[in-house]
């Protein structure tokens, strides 16, 4: 299974946008090393999925529609490429008939199925301030590991 740059990238973003709070194209294009027009376009999608909300101008810029809290990180890769496994999926990989073969009682329908429910499941209980939270304490963490060693004894 493979992650598309598309939802890495939107991801990535999001998290940018959550950490600034209001910030533009070419800043996070900046912070996370992708040319403006890819940005633009990732977060034209985010934008499109209720996630952002933009502001034109000179004091312009992106932030979040809604609190970082409230956005979960499965919905948001299901907006940006879709599920893993859906439904629609069998009817897609028929071989050379209109059909597939296999209809009634596949076993790897059940297995993809499964895995679906099991992404679901992780990704469906974290949220984006989960992830914002997680990424400032591996912060705090590498900082107190980079300390000078006078500094790291007084705590």
């Amino acid at each position: 299974m493979k992650f598309s740059a598309q939802e890495e990238y939107g991801l990535r973003c999001l998290v940018t946008v959550a950490r600034h709070h209001n910030i533009t194209i070419p800043e996070i294009g900046k912070k996370e090393g992708l040319s403006e027009a890819h940005v633009a376009k990732v977060l034209m999608e985010l934008r499109r999925g209720g996630y952002l909300e933009s502001t034109r101008g000179q004091v312009g810029g992106y932030r979040l529609a809604r609190k970082p809290e409230d956005i979960v990180l499965g919905e948001v890769l299901a907006h940006l490429g879709g599920r893993l496994y859906d439904k629609s999926f069998c009817e897609k990989h028929t071989g050379k008939g209109e059909t597939c073969g296999r209809s009634a009682g596949c076993s790897i329908r059940t297995l993809w199925s499964e895995v679906q429910d099991a992404v679901d499941s992780v990704l469906g209980n974290i949220t984006l301030a989960d992830i914002v939270a997680g990424e400032e304490e591996e912060q705090r963490i590498q900082l107190a590991a980079s300390a000078p060693e006078f500094v790291r004894g007084r705590s």
